[in-house]
């Protein structure tokens, strides 16, 4: 055990450099690291000044899951002034499960009007097998909400999935909704309702 100490000592080091050259490859070795050890390390690199640090350092508090891990991403997904940060702070957040995470990543999404922010969360949720038909729905009408169309075909995405799923109630208003998408101005979003609509 003691030949790894000061390999930890070495990582806190230069994750506490700030100096991206050092922190990241320190962040990026944490991966083999038990918990326990790493998600200190992890937490000093959500402290750091430049955004790529804080970004690695939510990724690997994804994986390396705690309670204090919880509590730093929870702050960084809200008051992070990195749009990249956040959008990784989800990303990790969605990891914990989707009951836990649904109710924050939803105030999230609402809060935030970052499409990569907003893009992130509609990803990380639908990848969720969890996710209720309803929570599906209700983001996904958010999403199709948008001013980006980039986050209005996400919504879309979601709606078709629903429509192919075709699982309660749920399925009928996804289709109305992505009837509804058919005469939106991007193309992009027409695209994938009318995909969805065919599914």
């Amino acid at each position: 055990m003691s030949d790894s100490t000061p390999d930890l000592e070495a990582a806190r080091q230069a994750i506490a450099s700030g100096d991206p050259s050092r922190a990241m490859p320190a962040l990026a070795g944490l991966r083999g690291v038990e918990p326990e050890a790493a998600i200190p390390l992890l937490l000093l690199g959500l402290e750091q000044t430049t955004f790529v640090i804080r970004s690695l350092a939510c990724a690997g508090l994804g994986v390396k899951r705690s309670e204090a891990g919880w509590a730093a991403l929870a702050m960084a997904v809200r008051q992070d002034e990195d749009a990249n940060v956040r959008a990784e702070a989800a990303n990790a957040l969605a990891s914990y499960g989707v009951e836990r995470a649904w109710p924050l990543l939803r105030d999230a999404f609402v809060a935030d009007d970052q499409w990569l922010v907003r893009c992130s969360i509609l990803s990380a949720l639908a990848e969720q097998e969890a996710m209720p038909p309803a929570w599906l729905l209700e983001l996904a009408r958010e999403a199709v909400a948008d001013g980006d169309g980039t986050v209005r075909a996400g919504g879309a995405e979601i709606l078709g999935r629903l429509v192919r799923e075709g699982r309660g109630p749920e399925a009928a208003q996804a289709r109305e909704a992505l009837a509804a998408l058919q005469g939106d101005g991007d193309h992009r979003v027409t695209a994938v309702a009318l995909d969805g609509l065919q599914g």
